[in-house]
């Protein structure tokens, strides 16, 4: 499978209703007008891109300053990656040394996992993205926070932070087995 039809694919469904006509308007010089009535998803709008090569894996500036634009500096910094390391990897594909805490803290942190994440530095704007992404799954959302969390910390996501926001949020048990 083509690495950045997946990647496409991901921003896709991590599109709102609004960022989706945003996007299309955006590209009304590039696209006629009839053809970006018809465009119902961000699948569709990329295939049209793809086909009047505007983008593609090796040409990304356009996609970039579209995404840019939207204010989704999320799927800006996966598209750099992508062109950094030649593909972008999937987060379940990366085994690090925080698979096993993040299972702990979805297991057990429940309703209160935004309390977490504000206690780590997250952005109520992430949270509202990840909660419009994954609206009726509470362990989901709080994984979705967490990926995001690694990502914006980069290197400097450490277990240890995670223990520190969870106990400063009075979640001792869980801090407790996530040490363990």
């Amino acid at each position: 499978m083509d690495p950045f039809l997946t990647l496409l694919h991901s921003f896709s469904s991590s599109l709102s209703d609004g960022e989706l006509s945003s996007l299309k308007f955006l590209c009304r010089e590039k696209i006629g007008k009839r053809k970006l009535e018809s465009v119902r998803s961000g699948g569709e709008l990329f295939s049209i891109l793809l086909e009047q090569q505007l983008i593609a894996s090796h040409e990304v500036s356009f996609l970039e300053g579209l995404l840019e634009s939207i204010k989704r500096e999320d799927l800006v910094s996966q598209l750099k990656q992508f062109v950094e390391e030649g593909e972008v990897n999937a987060p379940d594909d990366q085994p690090d040394v925080h698979e096993k805490p993040f299972e702990v803290i979805c297991e057990n942190v429940g309703r209160d996992w935004k309390i977490l994440m504000r206690k780590l530095g997250f952005s109520e704007v992430k949270m509202d993205r990840v909660v419009a992404a994954n609206p009726f799954n509470l362990q989901e959302q709080l994984a979705q926070s967490l990926r995001e969390w690694q990502k914006w910390k980069g290197r400097d996501a450490k277990v240890t932070d995670l223990i520190k926001a969870l106990r400063g949020c009075n979640m001792n048990l869980v801090a407790d087995r996530v040490e363990q």
